[in-house]
């Protein structure tokens, strides 16, 4: 029967900015959103793994930053600035949030290149692709 699901849906509200700091660890941990929710409800954490399709993504956001932030500087530079200063306060939020979610991610990574397990300390990701209990 169309629109009867077997399985319950969840949802809740939250205010626009946790949504956005929740999209950006999402994008950053590169799975699938309902992925992220279950992981982070169940076990409390979510663990993220630095695989090479995982960096590709954040390396073309962060690419996209740059670009855009030369952009802005030229701009301002000539005295031409096409965005009005709310436009720029919500593309400095944005970045906010995809800067914490990119640094939360290398957080949990941060034992490959420490030689020791230092991930999960805070219990927020662990560096690697499955939860661990």
């Amino acid at each position: 029967m169309p629109g009867v699901h077997k399985n319950p849906t969840i949802s809740f509200r939250i205010s626009d900015y946790e949504r956005q700091e929740i999209e950006a660890k999402i994008k950053a941990s590169g799975m699938m959103k309902k992925d992220y929710f279950i992981r982070s409800c169940i076990y409390n954490h979510v663990c993220v793994v630095g695989k090479k399709e995982t960096v590709y993504v954040l390396v073309k956001e962060l690419q996209k930053m740059q670009q855009n932030l030369y952009q802005l500087h030229e701009q301002i530079l000539s005295e031409n600035i096409p965005m009005t200063s709310s436009e720029i306060q919500e593309l400095q939020l944005d970045y906010e949030y995809m800067l914490k979610a990119i640094l939360w991610m290398l957080e949990g990574a941060r034992y490959l290149w420490e030689g020791k397990n230092t991930a999960g300390k805070d219990g927020d990701n662990c560096g690697g692709s499955e939860s661990r209990t």
